[in-house]
C-alpha cells in the first residue's frame, strides 16, 4: 500500500508541475480573421503590349536611315500602296484589327517611319536585330512577318497608305 501511495503521490506533483507556470508563458491570440494590412501594397507594374508600345526614337535595323514625311499625302501614292497592300499582306494584316500581325491603323502614332519601312523592306534583319520586333514575333504567336520583296518605292507607296488609314 505504501508503494501504491509513493506512486500515487509522484504522479499527483508531476501532475501539478507539469500543469503549472501558465502566468510565465505568454498568451497568443489565435483568430481566424485576416490582420488588417497597414502597408499599402506596391502597385503591379502595368506592362503594354509591343503592338501597343509607343517607340518613336528607334529607327530600326535595315537600309532606311531618315524619311521625312511630306504634311500633305500622296493621294497617287497612298492609292498604289493600298492595292500593294491588298495583293500583298492582307494574307496577315488588317486595316484595323489585330489579325495574324498587328494592325497598320496608326502605326505612325508608335513607330517612326523608318521603323515601319524598315520591317516592310528586310522583316528577316529586324527580328534578328531590333528588341521591338523580337517583342513583337514573341506576342503574334512567333509568326515572322514574310518577306514580300517589296521594292524601297512600293514600301514607301504601303506607308503612304498607312497614313490614310
Amino acid at each position: 500500500m505504501k508503494k501504491a501511495l509513493n506512486y500515487l503521490t509522484v504522479l499527483s506533483v508531476s501532475l501539478l508541475i507539469s500543469c503549472g507556470g501558465k502566468e510565465d508563458k505568454k498568451k497568443e491570440n489565435f483568430s481566424y480573421e485576416k490582420p488588417a494590412v497597414t502597408e499599402e501594397a506596391a502597385p503591379k507594374e502595368e506592362t503594354v503590349s509591343a503592338s501597343k508600345r509607343v517607340d518613336l526614337t528607334n529607327k530600326g535595323v535595315g537600309p532606311v536611315k531618315e524619311l521625312v514625311l511630306p504634311a500633305e499625302i500622296d493621294q497617287a501614292m497612298a492609292t498604289h500602296g493600298e492595292e500593294i497592300y491588298t495583293k500583298m499582306c492582307t494574307a496577315c494584316h488588317r486595316p484595323d484589327k489585330k489579325f495574324i500581325g498587328p494592325a497598320p491603323k496608326g502605326i505612325l502614332e508608335r513607330r517612326t517611319p523608318e521603323w515601319v519601312m524598315n520591317m516592310i523592306l528586310d522583316p528577316e534583319g529586324m527580328i534578328k536585330n531590333d528588341p521591338l520586333a523580337k517583342e513583337l514575333l514573341v506576342e503574334f504567336n512567333g509568326a515572322p512577318m514574310a518577306n514580300q520583296h517589296l521594292t524601297e518605292a512600293e514600301a514607301r507607296a504601303v506607308l503612304e497608305y498607312f497614313r490614310t488609314l
